[in-house]
């Protein structure tokens, strides 16, 4: 029993110190270690070494699905994912968060007539074809807030934009989309979808708009389905970075979301929508199927 408790929690202490409180003696340890191991007992070790170094590159942020994905495509290897749960479960990784986010609701114009031209078609055949936006506020302190713009490309989900501010206006807006632009120098007219919130129909935003040769698009007035794209990346970006955390000032945030965007969700994050290559690989290997 002591024995294999101190192989249970090999990954979180030290062998000598588990020994010591477990009072096992590490030669008969090692001895038992060393013992003929089934082929399956071996491989078992090997996926929890994998496990352990995708759970710290990850930071904590995946399930079992996203396991699953990341061993095929960085390591090749391909198991059920109830065998990855039950490895997992003996490894007693700490969990993430999974505190719910709430939906921010934005003030709607009376006077300005909206349409729906995206109607919830999210796939897109190539880059720069449909930009989508929306924004959410992040915690800083007690009713203090800092608030989050983003403009993802529905082509390959990939965060193209993103800017902090501490007002949530409509200049906020059109900095993202002249960062997007910046990055992406779209050569051709886009669709560029949003909800019904104000800043995004002020007239200073329509008009940037309209001078980059961009028709806007509109949700449903409350129909959060109608860009669930960029809802779903700010539930999984609540989920997994900014719920698990507590910030006391816009450069805390700012370095979180540089982290998560650049660093996870766009460069290593396996996603559904792309058959499970990241938003990078995807955008890469259209590049590369253009130019053949």
């Amino acid at each position: 029993m002591r024995l294999s408790a101190v192989h249970r929690l090999r990954f979180e202490h030290a062998i000598q110190t588990l020994c010591r409180v477990l009072h096992v003696n590490r030669s008969t340890y090692y001895k038992a270690l060393k013992k003929t191991k089934s082929k399956r007992e071996i491989d078992n070790m090997t996926y929890r070494k994998l496990f352990l170094d995708i759970h710290i590159k990850s930071k904590k942020r995946f399930g079992t699905r996203s396991f699953k994905r990341v061993l095929l495509r960085d390591y090749g290897i391909n198991i059920s994912e109830g065998r990855i749960y039950r490895l997992l479960k003996t490894m007693t990784l700490p969990k993430m968060s999974t505190i719910k986010p709430r939906w921010q609701h934005e003030k709607r114009s009376q006077y300005l007539k909206t349409i729906n031209h995206l109607k919830q078609q999210f796939n897109p055949k190539a880059p720069n074809r449909v930009w989508t936006t929306d924004f959410t506020y992040i915690s800083i302190g007690h009713k203090k807030h800092v608030y989050l713009c983003v403009i993802l490309d529905l082509f390959s989900r990939k965060v193209i934009a993103w800017k902090l501010s501490h007002k949530i206006d409509a200049q906020l807006a059109i900095d993202t989309l002249e960062l997007a632009i910046k990055n992406r120098k779209p050569t051709e007219s886009l669709l560029f979808h949003s909800d019904q919130g104000s800043q995004f129909k002020a007239k200073s935003f329509r008009k940037a708009l309209d001078d980059n040769h961009m028709l806007a698009s509109y949700s449903a007035p409350g129909y959060p389905y109608d860009n669930s794209v960029t809802e779903v990346f700010f539930k999984y970006f609540k989920l997994r970075e900014a719920n698990r955390r507590q910030f006391h000032n816009i450069q805390e945030v700012k370095l979180s979301c540089f982290e998560y965007i650049e660093g996870f969700y766009n460069n290593y994050n396996p996603h559904s929508a792309n058959n499970f290559l990241t938003p990078n690989e995807k955008d890469k290997r259209y590049l590369q199927n253009k130019s053949h």
